[in-house]
């Protein structure tokens, strides 16, 4: 393992702002907001304020105040933080992110979690913490292969535990990173003591013609067939051709602006604008993590690699029941999210759901937009742990 910095070179931001500053605008129609995507006003305002208000350079300071590495694992890099808690006892807590998200959706919570003395918490709930990027974002990025799907990530999160020592961890992610925790729940069960996730499809398997389902059950499975019919076609065009993709948002860093800022403003609860429920910058230093390690491409792989396991695949995906999984499990429902778990088909395919919380405010990005909320369900996941003996 070696120590890693964020140092990216003046050369880079240099040609960033050229860039920004010959960038061509399209065409939209009049008055249609977002409804054809992201509107052109927003976007130019959004883009003047990236090149002449954000400061990377303060954003890349807040970066290395964490402890950051990078190891091989698998045969290629895998860049994390790793921030040990001051207290003695505490549980190792790996948390995986998703797409278009970054180890910049936990910065906001990685003081809490940590070091809950010192933010007005419980010592005995004090987390170490490690953050990875998945392999092919970001500073883990790019694979030098192909096959990095969910399976083979969880495997590695397995080994980077191991060599850090935590023998016995916590698991938690959303979007992605929550079908990888689970993964890696049965995986490594030997190790994990409990998954947390706050995003859960439960509606694969034909659960939406289940006849012991009430209304409110039934609204959250149309969320996700209204995802599919409308918002799904970025996840068309990753799980298919990644490689296409890549050249227009490697190229254009209005692009790549675009096509994040969509799915922050799509699944947040925001009203008008995605920084409604996010911080510019914050949104921005996401952003900049595709855009100066060149991973736009690499990371839409993973879709790739994932195809048939995805709602928007040709072939059913498989049930989501797959047997018992041999640790508990917590489950995070934020309102706002993109589709939202319905409780009881969600105990039919996880038999060992130890905590169930429906929180009041946030979507897709819940530790980014509700640090505080965030932070209390994992504690709570973790005490509800303690009391089984875990």
């Amino acid at each position: 393992m070696e120590p890693f910095r964020v140092d990216v070179p003046q050369a880079a931001l240099d040609d960033l702002n050229r860039r920004l500053d010959d960038a061509r605008w399209p065409a939209e129609v009049p008055g249609a907001g977002w409804d054809r995507g992201v509107p052109v006003e927003y976007l130019r305002e959004l883009a003047g304020y990236w090149r002449t208000r954000y400061d990377w350079r303060a954003a890349e300071a807040r970066l290395n105040a964490f402890p950051q590495f990078t190891t091989d694992i698998d045969g290629t890099r895998v860049h994390f933080v790793h921030v040990r808690s001051p207290e003695p006892d505490a549980t190792p807590l790996l948390i995986t992110h998703g797409w278009p998200g970054s180890i910049v959706e936990f910065l906001r919570v990685a003081g809490p979690l940590t070091d809950p003395r010192a933010h007005g918490g419980d010592p005995a709930d004090a987390f170490h913490l490690v953050l990875p990027s998945l392999p092919g974002f970001g500073f883990s990025g790019p694979t030098p292969e192909a096959g990095w799907g969910v399976g083979r990530i969880a495997g590695a999160w397995a080994e980077l535990m191991r060599r850090l020592g935590h023998e016995r961890y916590v698991v938690q992610g959303g979007d992605i990173g929550a079908w990888i925790s689970l993964v890696l729940a049965g995986l490594d069960s030997e190790h994990v003591v409990g998954a947390h996730v706050n995003f859960l499809d439960t509606a694969q398997g034909g659960a939406a013609a289940s006849a012991d389902l009430t209304e409110d059950d039934r609204g959250r499975l149309r969320l996700l067939d209204d995802f599919l019919e409308h918002g799904s076609a970025y996840m068309s065009l990753q799980a298919t051709r990644p490689q296409t993709l890549s050249y227009a948002l490697t190229d254009s860093p209005i692009g790549q602006l675009a096509w994040i800022v969509e799915k922050f403003r799509e699944w947040s609860d925001s009203d008008k604008v995605p920084e409604d429920a996010v911080d510019r910058d914050d949104l921005l230093t996401n952003v900049m993590l595709y855009w100066l390690t060149a991973t736009a491409g690499s990371s839409a792989q993973f879709y790739f690699e994932m195809a048939g396991f995805l709602p928007t695949s040709p072939v059913p995906p498989p049930p989501a029941d797959q047997g018992p999984l041999p640790v508990p499990v917590g489950v995070a429902v934020y309102p706002a999210d993109l589709a939202k778990p319905v409780r009881r088909l969600a105990d039919r395919a996880f038999s060992s759901i130890v905590h169930w919380s429906e929180l009041e405010r946030g979507g897709h990005f819940a530790a980014m937009e509700e640090p505080d909320l965030f932070v209390a369900d994992l504690r709570a996941f973790r005490r509800a742990l303690r009391l089984r003996g875990a």
